[in-house]
């Protein structure tokens, strides 16, 4: 089509029957080249097909191929891989049989991608508009205006706010669910026949999540679009496709439609999947409680310099207070932004507290790293989320071991090995990967290393920084039985950081609700499984995906609360979840700071559950505990 004529529909990218299926795989083989020069098949003997206006699912844990079959369908193999073999037809054209012209004709026309990093995806240099459009414009298939025209319709299509305008932003003014949403407007703006969708909502925290995989299956509904998801969360699949293949070590183990594969799964393997999708609890009942190891005390921290009130100019975290008992997990749960990942800088010393203080065993530490020993380091650990930044690519396993062994212990030669060897061992890691690079390892591997380097300044509190998010669930779950090993065995003590509560509620005592920089809610695991809840967590939740089709559309949209008046504005201390709480009374909760409730219930004790008169929960809210139990009770039954 012509520039002049604009964009038409999905239909207008198809030829042929139209009941014959859009994408047809058939013997599908890719191989990776080795250092040997040897080709080790990674996909093989791979068929499928899909109708048109059909979501596949293609899932599996790390490594199983899902990607990698994902990117064949562009003509396209990873740095080191080859398409060996096999047949694939998209919307009647012979993919493996275009050359490279060919093949770039087709990729964002024929068949568009959705990554699963935006972030990475984007040209932090130019505006949304000019990147969304570039496609369209580039294969003719409309003038500017007729372009952002479109742009404009799919901006409102996925529920971005202010669509007429928000195309004149970049990428860092947007949130990373809102760039996710611009990326899959970037995909869609050409009508494509097949649009891909690589792990788009991994990387997001459950409340942002939710909002774009609504928006995402409206717009493929709408559009009668064909897609391939790629995921290995099957509570997300559940909500996206008709169809999934289950993939293992590059073969197919399984096909069916979403509900059959989710509630009668016929093959052992995707037993194992769904078993790992359900977190088991990993906490002893029987946790002592003794004096606490870590105590923060009221700290207020964030970036920039600081103002003449000696707070700095980005204040993240106001008035943050908790203890750790020795031995036991703390979960500090909450979305993006909400003062997580500063918490834990705060208390290793990577980011100075303004006001407060951060006691270990009763003595406050340094506010920086600069005032610390190195015995204040080694007592406490931190483990990052991305262990691909966290480790030197350049060093071996062994030698990224080696050093805390030298740094904190003088250890060094075969005294060393020994100790990287029980290093090892301790994350069961095979021992011949000691000698390889970081790249040489899976995800799951790597992860372990970035925690065996913690283990070996032998700490007595590791902070771990979102450690499981970016992993699929088998690994992720082994990952968690590892931790929950190393506090028996070592005695260690954690703060475990995340956005998924169900994997906090399996792996913690006790649990720390932020929001927007401040405590909404704290208390033990056991009071953080039952209502009353603080509106935020009811939210967080209510958010977590169930692997049941139609999940999505039980759960209510988030709708636009009326504007409340400037009664309370200059009120610092008021609620910072009062623009989305729909519990909010007007007159008072924009008016005057929340009190603290003190909630008593049921604590856990060596003997099981028992009735507690002392506090178990504290709930930062207006609201009575009556009220808000009643609440999580409607919404509950609600979703039924």
């Amino acid at each position: 089509m012509s520039a002049a004529g604009g964009i038409g529909t999905s239909g207008d990218a198809t030829t042929g029957d139209a009941t014959a299926p859009l994408v047809e795989v058939a013997d599908l083989r890719v191989v990776v080249r080795t250092e040997s020069g040897a080709d080790v098949p990674i996909v093989e003997d791979v068929g499928f097909r899909i109708a048109r206006g059909e979501v596949l699912a293609l899932i599996g844990e790390s490594g199983s191929g899902k990607t990698t079959i994902a990117l064949t369908l562009l003509g396209h193999a990873r740095r080191g891989c080859r398409i060996a073999g096999g047949t694939i037809r998209v919307a009647g054209i012979d993919v493996l049989a275009l050359d490279g012209p060919g093949r770039a004709a087709i990729r964002g026309s024929k068949i568009a991608y959705v990554a699963q990093s935006a972030a990475a995806s984007f040209n932090p240099a130019h505006t949304l508009m000019d990147q969304v459009v570039e496609s369209a414009l580039l294969h003719g298939l409309a003038d500017r205006a007729t372009a952002e025209r479109k742009a404009v319709e799919l901006f409102r299509s996925l529920a971005l706010p202010d669509p007429e305008h928000i195309g004149q932003r970049y990428p860092p003014q947007v949130s990373g669910g809102q760039l996710q949403r611009v990326m899959a407007a970037m995909a869609l703006i050409t009508d494509p026949a097949l649009v891909i969708f690589d792990e788009p909502t991994t990387a997001l925290d459950v409340t942002t999540q939710i909002e774009v995989l609504r928006a995402f299956k409206t717009a493929v509904r709408e559009r009668n679009a064909t897609a391939v998801y790629v995921s290995h969360d099957l509570a997300v699949v559940a909500q996206m496709a008709d169809r999934i293949v289950v993939l293992n070590r590059g073969r197919i183990r399984e096909v069916g439609g979403t509900a059959q594969v989710l509630d009668a799964p016929a093959d052992d393997y995707t037993r194992t999947l769904m078993a790992a999708n359900r977190p088991t609890l990993r906490v002893p009942a029987d946790a002592p409680r003794t004096a606490p190891l870590l105590s923060v005390r009221g700290v207020t921290a964030g970036y920039g310099p600081a103002g003449a009130d000696g707070l700095p100019r980005h204040t993240i975290l106001r008035d943050v207070s908790f203890e750790l008992a020795r031995g036991t997990t703390l979960g500090v749960i909450g979305e993006s932004g909400s003062g997580k990942s500063t918490l834990a800088r705060v208390i290793a010393g990577l980011v100075p507290a303004a006001r407060g203080d951060v006691l270990l065993d009763g003595r406050p530490l340094p506010k920086t790293l600069a005032g610390r020993t190195r015995d204040d380091f080694r007592r406490v650990q931190i483990v990052f989320q991305d262990a691909d930044t966290a480790l030197n690519p350049a060093h071996t396993v062994e030698r990224i071991l080696a050093r805390p062994l030298e740094l904190y212990h003088g250890v060094r030669g075969d005294e060393a090995r020994r100790r990287i060897a029980r290093l090892m061992d301790l994350v069961h890691l095979p021992a011949a990967l000691a000698a390889r690079a970081p790249r040489e390892l899976s995800g799951g591997q790597k992860q372990r290393v970035n925690l065996a380097r913690a283990l070996a300044a032998e700490p007595e509190l590791v902070l771990c920084d979102e450690v499981t998010s970016a992993l699929d669930t088998v690994v992720a779950a082994a990952v968690l039985d590892l931790l929950a090993e190393l506090r028996r065995e070592l005695g260690l003590s954690f703060v475990f950081i995340s956005h998924d509560i169900a994997t906090v509620r399996a792996v913690c005592d006790d649990v720390l609700v932020l929001y927007a920089g401040r405590t909404a809610e704290r208390g033990t695991r056991a009071a953080l499984s039952s209502a009353p809840f603080h509106p935020y967590t009811s939210l967080l939740i209510g958010s977590v995906p169930e692997p049941r089709p139609g999940w999505l559309e039980g759960v209510g949209a988030t709708t636009a609360l009326p504007t409340l008046g400037p009664a309370g504005a200059g009120v610092a201390a008021l609620c910072p979840f009062l623009a989305r709480c729909p519990q909010r009374v007007p007159g008072l909760c924009d008016v005057a700071p929340p009190p603290r409730l003190a909630i008593p219930g049921t604590a856990l004790v060596a003997a099981g559950p028992v009735a507690s008169t002392e506090p178990v929960k504290e709930i930062v809210c207006h609201r009575t505990p009556a009220q808000l139990a009643a609440a999580t009770a409607r919404v509950s039954d609600a979703a039924r």
